[in-house]
């Protein structure tokens, strides 16, 4: 069974549970791989599925920042929530120390030597751990390599 028929089948168990936060978590899941699929026009595997998931999160908790800056702390933890039920269909993620050698890795690969060659080393990084590892966290690991 791939990862889109478990949404849909976790978004049934959800609904005859009455579990409303899952719900509507699940919802927006099965909504948003509808909409790559309709952009894509085809079928999505699982990879884009997780995509699509990862990003999901991500916006969530860019969310969660705004919100308590707004001093809304019931919609932050709305959220957290949505994290938590939309995190359990991602792969494991990865530490920072797994992704620093990673990083080290890419590095040699690339040949880089300074912060300008940031990147190539991103390039070759990216695809090994995209959607096990938040970009933003990449990036400060192989800046950090590369400038000490």
């Amino acid at each position: 069974m791939g990862l889109k028929d478990r949404l849909h089948k976790d978004m049934q168990k959800a609904a005859k549970e009455r579990n409303s936060l899952a719900l509507s978590a699940l919802r927006m899941a099965v909504a948003a791989v509808k909409n790559r699929e309709i952009e894509a026009r085809g079928e999505l595997g699982d990879d884009a599925v997780v995509k699509a998931l990862a990003s999901m999160v991500k916006k969530r908790r860019e969310s969660i920042e705004l919100f308590l800056k707004g001093n809304r702390p019931e919609l932050a933890e709305k959220e957290e929530g949505e994290i938590s039920v939309l995190s359990a269909y991602l792969p494991q993620g990865l530490s920072e120390a797994e992704v620093e050698s990673l990083a080290r890795e890419a590095v040699a690969a690339a040949g880089a030597k300074s912060p300008s060659d940031m990147g190539r080393v991103m390039k070759e990084l990216m695809p090994k751990v995209a959607g096990r590892a938040d970009g933003k966290m990449v990036s400060e690991v192989v800046r950090r390599l590369l400038s000490g």
